[in-house]
């Protein structure tokens, strides 16, 4: 295969690390709740449960957990790290940034630490930043976090946010590598979606002191976010596979964002990628906005091939969306 674009040095995935509290909120528990059912919403969905950060915890205590479990299965140092970036939409607090706190809560120090906040997308969007730096030669050891406590800004009694989200994180670890790692990232955003899907309290605009307290909870246009998703994942997808002169076929993995299990299979009927490629965890964990990415490339780890072609994409608040290819070597 001859990519479109050649370089000197790609950033590579290393190492992996995921987590995901104990506490489980299955669909017979939200039923009791409102007017739901597990049929209704597996059939809608494709979840079955969702997990949940207990109240005295928080974003940053689910990436530590992330990245230790990272580093006790692979032979990394810690100490090399670099940089730390962290996508999340629910960091711990409004400042610091939530990569200040892990790097404190690991002892790491003299760490480029920041945060980056690009809703579901955030991943996609940290990882093409840590893969910028990786290729520029100025930081060999990136850990890039996805993670996200959204259960915090969930309305338990609303039946069209309470069944679609849980919490979680996943890690990554990037060094630069000469033929492996990030080929290609297509990334874009506009501000029509702010309407259709997000969380307005909190922010500048709405601040704590003014009360507000209904604007703390995720609020969402399902129809609309659901076709805006379909059609933004679906393009980019097709535009990053032949912007590198490759085809579908050439694909071993896609690996979309947890949102929604027809979602999910829209995109893929829409490239139509081959029936078993698309790698799939929403049933157990719901949508964890930055984390559900690396959640899932880490809950089917077993399935990816040296060499492998991985196809990412996500989509999320902004809107904001966009694809990733990988030439896979874990």
């Amino acid at each position: 295969m001859n990519f479109a674009a050649t370089k000197n040095i790609y950033a590579n995935i290393t190492a992996i690390g995921g987590f995901v509290p104990d506490s489980r909120r299955t669909n017979e528990e939200l039923s009791l709740i409102c007017d739901t059912n597990d049929e209704w919403i597996t059939k809608r969905t494709g979840i079955k449960e969702r997990r949940i950060l207990a109240d005295d915890l928080a974003t940053s205590d689910m990436a530590v957990e992330a990245i230790k479990n990272l580093f006790d299965n692979y032979n990394k140092d810690i100490n090399k790290v670099d940089a730390l970036i962290v996508a999340t939409s629910t960091p711990d607090m409004l400042m610091p940034a939530t990569a200040n706190i892990i790097c404190e809560k690991l002892g790491i120090d003299n760490v480029w630490a920041f945060d980056l906040n690009a809703a579901c997308s955030g991943f996609l969007y940290a990882l093409n930043v840590a893969s910028g730096l990786i290729e520029s030669g100025r930081y060999n050891n990136i850990l890039v976090v996805g993670a996200d406590n959204i259960s915090a800004f969930v309305d338990i009694n609303d039946r069209s946010t309470n069944i679609l989200f849980g919490d979680g994180a996943g890690v990554v670890l990037l060094e630069p590598d000469p033929e492996f790692g990030v080929i290609n990232s297509i990334l874009k955003s506009d501000g029509e979606g702010r309407k259709f899907l997000n969380i307005e309290g909190g922010g500048s605009r709405y601040p704590a002191r003014l009360g507000h307290l209904e604007k703390n909870f995720i609020k969402q246009d399902g129809k609309i976010v659901f076709k805006k998703a379909v059609n933004a994942m679906s393009e980019t997808c097709t535009e990053i596979i032949e912007k590198n002169n490759i085809t579908v076929q050439d694909i071993n993995w896609l690996v979309p964002h947890q949102a929604n299990k027809r979602i999910i299979d829209a995109v893929g009927n829409a490239i139509k990628i081959e029936e078993g490629k698309t790698l799939v965890n929403i049933e157990k964990y719901a949508n964890t906005i930055a984390a559900t990415i690396p959640l899932c490339i880490w809950d089917n780890i077993h399935q990816l091939k040296k060499g492998d072609l991985v196809l990412l994409t996500a989509f999320g608040a902004g809107f904001s969306w966009g694809a990733t290819l990988i030439k896979w070597n874990l």
